[in-house]
């Protein structure tokens, strides 16, 4: 990770100044946002498949379990081969990476068995690999950071003060040593502790120490003062780099196994037949899934990142039947959500509307005495985003909106309504029946409606040049005739059965 860092940083030092970079990732909001954004692409992306396979609450699940290959990783490291206990090492996404595969190859198994339904299987595969995770935290890793609190929830805000120091001038160690001019050396006594007895106590024996002797990198011996010369230090969020890494894997698989994945998406037999491995397709989405889960910790939480990877796949599903396209739109939405949701964070709507007078127009119109002023968690503030995005979809959709819906839906019935009073005039404009089926005063009677109701529908057919009034009585035009006969033919060839008119 800090030697990909390091290439980035030597990249954007061509373009900008230190200085510059430095205020740019030192930015809570900069930070934030690029982070949310790389998180939002990456799980939009894998969401997709997840969402169309009907596996869109496996990513709740693997956000979850990935919490067990966490900290059995962590207490490996520590108790058994004696490791640093380094909650960044990627040791821990290995085990995080092995405990969604575990999630999935159980849940697996216990569908298999023929005794419960998938979901069912997983309902019982995830809050028991879950339960073990809490219980090994709480009890072998309390005083680390990897607390229930922080895994389900996060803080992307505070990602910028996570950061990698990379120096390019002026780079020397420091090592101060007891003979250094500027080594602080104090005396320490060797058995109080030992004895129970005050250092004032006659029997105290003393030890010179150096309490400020060691290492210093850099950055250390700057800020402590050793060096005359301020390094050339450029400071880079850790967060930054495991999610680019997270994104660009995620990226690079989509587009080589493109065809495998949409294949096996769509058609797993066929795929099998073909000599395809849907199930290898499958294990390696989940591993990809468990690696941006674990990614997103220390940004959004296991919580969290569940939207990132369901909502806007969901809004984008909206929006297109074309899985190219929908693989666009995800994280276009998902990035879209993680920009605005900053500002909504610090109480903008998509970065114009002050959420304040929002809520002080709520208090004056009903009478409300809600809190006027706006605090709320940024990671939180960018997943409502993302559902306000999706909101907008499944309301304005051209094609699944609510409103195109219910535009479709009232053209059907109104299609269908003149259809049903076309078809009774042309069955009885020629028969005996005329002159009690066709009178205009009791048309509506025949079909239950209401005098209103069947106006409105006279009135159209009129306007459209299918019906006439003759004398009190509707009849058929000739445009009326060609319209029941290709709606008839249009009914029998949907059903193949022969027109015998």
């Amino acid at each position: 990770m800090m030697a990909l860092e390091r290439w980035l940083i030597e990249l954007l030092l061509h373009f900008v100044s230190r200085d510059e970079i430095n205020a740019f990732l030192r930015s809570p909001q900069n930070t934030a946002t690029i982070i949310g954004c790389l998180i939002a692409v990456s799980g939009a992306l894998l969401g997709t498949f997840l969402l169309l396979r009907g596996m869109a609450l496996t990513s709740d699940a693997i956000s979850h379990t990935v919490l067990l290959g966490i900290v059995v990783a962590f207490l490996l490291m520590t108790d058994v081969f004696g490791m640093a206990g380094d909650t960044s090492s990627p040791w821990l996404i290995l085990g995080a990476s092995l405990a969604g595969v575990g999630t999935v190859v159980l849940t697996e198994l216990l569908y298999r068995s023929g005794l419960l339904r998938q979901d069912a299987a997983l309902g019982l595969a995830f809050p028991l690999l879950f339960a073990i995770a809490v219980i090994l935290v709480s009890r072998f890793a309390e005083d680390v950071h990897l607390d229930e609190d922080a895994v389900l929830v996060g803080e992307i805000g505070l990602a910028w003060a996570n950061t990698n120091s990379h120096c390019f001038d002026n780079c020397a160690t420091v090592t101060i040593s007891p003979d250094h001019p500027q080594a602080k050396m104090a005396r320490q006594c060797r058995n109080c502790r030992e004895l129970g007895i005050s250092p004032r106590d006659e029997g105290a024996q003393f030890v010179e120490i150096c309490s400020n002797c060691g290492s210093y990198s850099p950055a250390q011996a700057w800020q402590a003062g050793y060096l005359q010369k301020e390094p050339l230090l450029v400071f880079f969020p850790k967060s930054i780099t495991v999610t680019l890494v997270m994104t660009a894997l995620s990226l690079l698989f989509v587009i080589i196994f493109y065809k495998e994945l949409k294949l096996t998406t769509f058609d797993a037999a066929l795929a099998k037949a073909l000599g395809f491995r849907p199930g290898v397709m499958n294990y390696a989405l989940m591993i990809l899934v468990s690696l941006v889960a674990v990614g997103a910790f220390d940004a959004v939480g296991s919580i969290l990142v569940i939207a990132f990877f369901i909502i806007p796949p969901a809004a984008a599903y909206l929006l297109t039947d074309r899985l190219a396209i929908m693989l666009l739109l995800g994280p276009l939405i998902g990035a879209a959500g993680a920009f605005f949701g900053y500002d909504l964070a610090r109480g903008k709507f998509f970065g114009i509307i002050e959420v304040a007078d929002i809520i002080a127009g709520v208090n004056s119109i009903f009478g409300l005495d809600l809190p006027e002023n706006w605090d709320s968690s940024i990671s939180a503030s960018m997943v409502l985003m993302i559902f306000i995005i999706f909101a907008l979809a499944w309301v304005l959709s051209p094609r699944y909106g609510l409103i195109s819906t219910l535009i479709r839906r009232a053209n059907q019935r109104r299609r269908f309504n003149d259809q049903v009073v076309l078809a009774h005039i042309h069955n009885h404009q020629f028969t005996d029946r005329h002159a009690t089926e066709l009178r205009v005063k009791t048309l509506h009677i025949h079909f239950r409606w209401t005098v209103r109701k069947m106006a409105r529908v006279l009135a159209r057919l009129r306007a459209l040049g299918f019906v006439a009034l003759v004398d009190g009585f509707a009849e058929l035009t000739e445009r009326g005739e060609t319209q029941v006969h290709a709606f008839r033919s249009a009914m029998l060839e949907a059903h193949n059965m022969p027109d015998i008119e």
